[in-house]
């Protein structure tokens, strides 16, 4: 019998009859094999890959990036816009938005970055209770890091960013804004951790980021209770930066986060960035460590050509014109 036709009757075998131990082959019936083996894996492989490729370019864009141009070149906006779920953060709305995010950290001509949503009245739902109901507990706890880790890659980001928050962010919506640098919002907006109302906590660095934004005895009062809030209230608790009457177009957040965005833009992107950083890794050290951290930020900009301009631009009583390095 040929080897491969031996290779062939023990697979057929293997397949009624699981323990069939294999026939002693060759050095070169194994080559024989191993090459077999490639042949048949290789196409397979590459169908693979291709039906994968088809799936990727074929399912609906839930986040998109926006780059604004003219006058507002170098803000740049992340687009929420799964219309039929409410934004709620599923694995398809994750994995699209950890795309982008990771392509802006590496996106030197972006200066500040606004995250809006389009669907009406939704800012971010939180979770996609229908999709998570699917997975087991493992499945479950991997995503729920995978999500923490997104999070904590938004908070990263090294420039300024802003959540404009026109309507609902519950659960993780608002620990997508809490990742932010700053937050706008509607007086109609809603915000609230409502995972305790859920038999959960918060998974995705809300226990960790409201207390820091508002202080422990409000954070704690938000999440035991699971409590929602308007946009005058956030704005009374710090929770958001500015929060304004809605308008008829449903954007009025937006169209706030922008001009803070339009604000920030003509400020030295080097210092802001740096500025950012010594703040954030600042805030989690006691002061002295801090103040060096403040030191070695400080020293980074002295030698940059933007800090040249923004002396020279003084001295001559003129806009600066930063170009970022």
């Amino acid at each position: 019998m040929t080897f491969l036709r031996r290779l062939a009757v023990w697979q057929c075998l293997r397949v009624l009859r699981p323990y069939v131990p294999a026939p002693e082959f060759s050095v070169a019936d194994t080559v024989l094999r191993l090459k077999a083996e490639r042949q048949l894996w290789t196409p397979l492989c590459t169908l693979s890959r291709r039906l994968h490729s088809e799936s990727l370019s074929s399912e609906a864009t839930e986040v998109e990036l926006n780059k604004r141009e003219g006058g507002d070149t170098g803000i740049a906006e992340v687009v929420m816009c799964r219309q039929h779920a409410r934004n709620s953060l599923g694995k398809v709305f994750v994995r699209q938005m950890r795309e982008l995010v990771s392509t802006l950290h590496h996106d030197s001509t972006v200066r500040v970055v606004v995250f809006r949503s389009t669907v009406p009245r939704v800012f971010c739902a939180g979770a996609d209770l229908k999709e998570r109901a699917q997975m087991a507990n493992a499945e479950a706890e991997h995503f729920v890091h995978g999500l923490r880790s997104l999070m904590s890659a938004i908070a990263m980001l090294p420039m300024p960013t802003i959540a404009a928050v026109d309507g609902y962010a519950l659960g993780g919506g608002l620990e997508l804004a809490l990742a932010c640098d700053l937050r706008t919002a509607a007086f109609t907006a809603q915000m609230g951790l409502i995972e305790t109302t859920r038999g959960l906590l918060p998974g995705a660095g809300g226990s960790q980021r409201l207390p820091r934004v508002v202080g422990f005895a409000v954070a704690k009062e938000m999440i035991f209770t699971g409590q929602q809030l308007g946009g005058e209230r956030a704005l009374q608790l710090g929770l958001v930066n500015r929060a304004v009457e809605q308008n008829s177009d449903g954007d009025a957040a937006y169209t706030e986060a922008l001009g803070l965005a339009r604000e920030i833009l003509p400020q030295g992107p080097i210092a802001v960035r740096l500025a950012k950083e010594a703040m954030n890794r600042g805030i989690e050290v006691d002061i002295a460590s801090g103040m060096a951290i403040e030191g070695m930020c400080y020293a980074r900009v002295i030698p940059t050509r933007d800090r040249q301009e923004g002396m020279a631009a003084f001295i001559e009583k003129r806009p600066p014109q930063y170009i970022g390095e």
